[in-house]
């Protein structure tokens, strides 16, 4: 197969891969979209069961303070029928301390009494709603969460029809190669094949020695830019490569270092000539 094929089936392979990345991408994420509705109807269903473990403990102090304000209740009435059977003063006075005691206690655990039934009513109320209001978020999680499935479902269907297109381009191509591309474009943002124009790749637009990019020119196999990783192609640039393509600046990534160390030894001839001058 021609590479002029090999790379127009990469491209269009790349398109699907980098689809069905996004949507892979998609479906992790759709889920946690509920995370936040999941969070606040587990912190609802907390207050409720709080709420409703203080109202057990009302009810249980009302029915003890119910118990205290009969005792009192019936304390005081018989200290008051006893009061028609005394016949002396110390008696008397005993008899009205009695008395009084049990209606001081009688008042208190009255007071005691009303207060635990205002607590049960407002808890009792504030459950109704809270319940009211978990029964809504249910109900909204579950409309919810059918239509991220169903969403989900259709993206599945998505990857799978991608799927298909690309086994249809798969067979041609070196499975290396495949590999390779695939786990370019995952790192790479979707682009796992890019040109070069004027020597330069267009993936991380780095320069590229002019031997290496005359190698890509040429097109007789696959070749990895060697800085970013990407399957390269050439592709003529608006003002033509003719000047970048001289065979005598040809080189290869080592001719870089060489390039470096002349103009390093012309920087040095130019500083000891100025220097010879100023000597003079």
């Amino acid at each position: 197969m021609a590479m002029d094929d090999v790379f127009e089936k990469l491209r269009t392979l790349q398109d699907i891969l980098s689809e069905k990345i996004t949507l892979e991408s998609n479906i992790r994420e759709i889920p946690k979209l509920l995370v936040t509705q999941e969070e606040l109807l587990a912190r609802m269903k907390k207050t409720y069961i709080e709420k409703n473990q203080e109202y057990d403990k009302a009810k249980t102090a009302e029915a003890e303070f119910r118990n205290l304000l009969t005792e009192a209740e019936s304390m005081r009435e018989k200290a008051e029928k006893n009061m028609d059977v005394i016949s002396t003063q110390r008696e008397y006075e005993a008899l009205d301390k009695e008395i009084r005691d049990a209606a001081e206690k009688e008042q208190q655990y009255r007071k005691d009494l009303q207060r635990e039934e205002r607590i049960i009513s407002e808890l009792d109320e504030q459950m109704k709603q809270s319940s009211a209001l978990i029964e809504q978020q249910e109900a909204e999680l579950q409309t919810r969460r059918k239509g991220i499935e169903s969403e989900i479902a259709q993206k599945r269907a998505q990857m799978d029809s991608l799927t298909v297109k690309e086994k249809k381009l798969s067979p041609d191509l070196d499975p290396e190669v495949l590999f390779k591309f695939e786990r370019i474009i995952r790192n790479k943002m979707g682009r796992g094949i890019v040109a070069i124009k004027g020597g330069v790749c267009m993936g991380c637009h780095m320069i590229l020695p002019a031997q290496f990019a005359n190698n890509v020119r040429l097109g007789t196999e696959i070749v990895f830019c060697p800085y970013c990783s990407r399957i390269l192609y050439y592709e003529e640039s608006e003002e033509g490569e003719d000047e970048f393509f001289d065979s005598e600046d040809a080189g290869s990534l080592s001719d870089l270092e060489d390039i470096e160390e002349e103009d390093y030894d012309d920087e040095e001839e130019e500083e000891e000539r100025i220097s010879g001058d100023f000597d003079e």
